[in-house]
C-alpha cells in the first residue's frame, strides 16, 4: 500500500470551469493534469479553480479561528465537549486540532494549483500578454498563501514547483521562515509587473497590481523593514486606484463590494450553487431563530467585552460592526454579542454574498502610517491615522495625544483594532508588533488562557498527521 501523500493533495485537486463569470465555478469532469493545461481556456479555468480554493474552510471560510479567537476581540462558542475553537482562545491546543489539520491541507491545496499553473503556462498556447497575467495572478495567490501558512506555522515546506510523483512530497521538510518570505517577495514582485491597475466585467475580483503592492507592503511590514513597507505602501496610496467610501457602513454592503475602497477580497456569490458565503450564519447567535438573520446563527466568533469597552463614545463603526443584543421573535430583548459587518440575507443557509476584505484601503493608510512612525517620521503619520478617524465621526488626534512615536504606536494599535474588526487581522497584528504577550498577559484572567503564555505560543502547532506521515523531515513547534 502506497503511503499516503504528505500535503493530502495529489488526489484532491479540483480543476473548475468558468460560465458567465469570473465566480461561476463548476468542476470539469475526467479531467486530468496530463491532458488538461493545453488551451488559454484550461489555463484560466484551472486559476478560477486557484481563486476558488481562498473560499475553504482552511483558507479564509473560517479565517477567524486563527486570526481573531487567539486575540482579545472574540471569543468561540461552546458546545458541549467540542472544543476545537476554544484551545485557540485559551491557548491549550491538540496537535490533532481539526483547524490546524485543514489550515495546512488546504492551503497546500492551494498553493499545489497555482505551482501547477505556473509550471505549465509554458506549454500553453494563448495570447502572451494574457498568460503573463495568469502566471502574475497565480503567484499573488501563492504569496498571500504562504504568507498565512507561515504566520500561523512558522517554518513550513516551501514548495514552488508542481508534484507530480507522491512520492517527491516526502522530501520536503519544514523550511526557515526567512526562506519563506524571501519566496513570496519574489513572487509579489513578479506580479506587480503582470497584473492590471484595475478588471472589469467578468474580471472584477482578480488580484491587481495595487493588490500585490498593498499585500507586498503588508509582508514587508511584518518583517519590520519600515522603509521598504513605507515605500511600497506609498505608491499604492500615489497611485489614485482606491479611496475611502465616505461611509464606513457603505464599505461592507454586499450590493455594493468590490468599491474603490477593496482592494482585495475573496469572491462569494449567492444563488444555491455552491459560492456563497456562510459569515453571516455563522456570526448571527445561536437559537435565535430568523430573528437576526434567515436560517438563523451559529454564535461563532462573539465579540469580547473588552472589545466593546474599546469603542470610544459616538464612534459610528460599533453599531455597523458587531451588537449586543436582538429581539426575538417574540419580542423580547436578548443580550447577546454578535458580529453584524458579513450581513446580506442568505438564500440558504450559509449562501450569502459577503466578500470576506483581505485587503482595502484604510488598512493601506494605516499601515503607512505605522510604517511612517517606525522610521522616525510620527508627524508625517498622524494625518493617515486622522483620515480613519474623521471617517468614523471622532476627533483627529493631535501632536499631544500622539506625538512621540510610542504614543503613535498605541494609537495606530488601537485604530487597527476598530476599523479592521472581524477581518483577520488582529492577532496578526499584536504578534507583528511584539504585543501579543503583553496584552494576552494582562487579559489572561479574564480570557481564562490555560497556560504561561511565552514565545512559543505565537505560532500554533504542526498538524500531528503532518509529522506522523513524514517524521524525518517535519517536526513539531516548540512548546507543543
Amino acid at each position: 500500500m502506497k503511503r499516503k501523500f504528505l500535503f493530502a493533495i495529489f488526489f484532491s485537486l479540483a480543476l473548475t470551469s468558468c460560465k458567465d463569470e469570473f465566480l461561476a465555478l463548476s468542476p470539469i469532469s475526467q479531467a486530468s493534469t496530463a491532458t488538461f493545461y493545453r488551451t488559454g481556456s484550461d489555463l484560466l479555468n484551472a486559476l478560477n479553480g486557484a481563486y476558488g480554493s481562498l473560499q475553504s474552510g482552511g483558507q479564509y471560510g473560517q479565517f477567524y479561528v486563527v486570526s481573531e479567537i487567539p486575540s482579545d476581540d472574540t471569543r468561540p462558542v461552546l458546545s458541549g465537549s467540542v472544543t476545537d475553537q476554544d484551545e485557540f482562545d485559551k491557548f491549550y491546543q491538540r496537535t490533532t486540532n481539526p483547524f490546524l489539520a485543514s489550515r495546512w491541507s488546504d492551503g497546500y491545496r492551494g498553493i499545489y494549483r497555482c505551482n501547477a499553473i505556473i509550471d505549465r503556462s509554458g506549454g500553453v498556447t494563448m495570447n502572451e500578454d494574457q498568460k503573463k497575467r495568469v502566471v502574475g495572478e497565480a503567484k499573488f495567490l501563492r504569496a498571500l498563501m504562504y504568507f498565512n501558512l507561515v504566520r500561523v506555522f512558522g517554518d513550513v515546506p516551501l514548495i514552488v514547483k508542481e508534484i507530480i510523483d507522491p512520492q517527491e512530497g516526502y522530501e520536503y521538510g519544514r523550511s526557515p521562515v526567512a526562506d519563506v518570505y524571501a519566496q513570496i517577495i519574489k513572487d509579489l514582485t513578479d506580479a506587480e509587473g503582470a497584473l492590471g491597475v484595475s478588471y472589469t466585467g467578468a474580471d472584477v475580483g482578480r488580484a491587481t497590481r495595487g493588490a500585490a503592492k498593498a499585500l507586498l507592503g503588508k509582508v514587508y511590514l511584518t518583517q519590520k523593514k519600515y522603509v521598504e513597507a513605507a515605500a511600497k505602501l506609498k505608491e499604492v496610496i500615489d497611485a489614485g486606484t482606491y479611496d475611502l467610501l465616505p461611509s464606513y457602513a457603505s464599505v461592507f454592503l454586499a450590493s455594493g463590494k468590490n468599491h474603490k475602497e477593496s482592494i482585495f477580497d475573496v469572491q462569494y456569490k449567492k444563488g444555491s450553487i455552491g459560492e456563497g458565503s456562510g459569515f453571516a450564519n455563522a456570526y448571527a447567535p445561536e437559537n435565535s431563530g430568523n430573528a437576526v438573520i434567515q436560517f438563523g446563527g451559529g454564535g461563532n466568533n462573539q465579540p469580547t467585552a473588552d472589545l466593546i469597552a474599546a469603542y470610544e463614545p459616538g464612534d459610528l463603526r460599533k453599531d455597523v460592526s458587531l451588537a449586543t443584543s436582538y429581539v426575538n421573535a417574540s419580542g423580547v430583548k436578548v443580550d447577546y454579542n454578535f458580529v453584524r459587518k458579513y450581513r446580506d440575507a442568505p438564500v440558504i443557509n450559509g449562501d450569502s454574498e459577503d466578500n470576506w476584505p483581505v485587503l482595502r484601503y484604510a488598512d493601506v493608510l494605516l499601515m503607512y502610517a505605522e510604517a511612517l512612525n517606525e522610521t522616525g517620521k510620527t508627524a508625517e503619520a498622524l494625518p493617515f491615522l486622522n483620515r480613519i478617524r474623521t471617517r468614523a465621526g471622532l476627533a483627529a488626534k493631535t501632536a499631544a495625544d500622539a506625538g512621540t512615536p510610542a504614543a503613535m504606536r498605541l494609537a495606530i494599535e488601537q485604530e487597527r483594532r476598530i476599523e479592521l474588526a472581524f477581518e483577520g487581522h488582529r492577532w496578526f497584528d499584536l504578534v507583528r508588533t511584539g504585543r501579543a504577550l503583553d496584552v494576552l498577559k494582562a487579559k489572561a484572567t479574564a480570557i481564562g488562557i490555560k497556560t504561561n503564555l511565552t514565545e512559543s505560543n505565537l505560532v500554533f502547532a504542526i498538524p500531528q498527521s503532518q509529522i506522523d506521515i513524514n517524521p524525518s523531515k517535519v517536526k513539531q513547534n516548540a512548546g507543543y
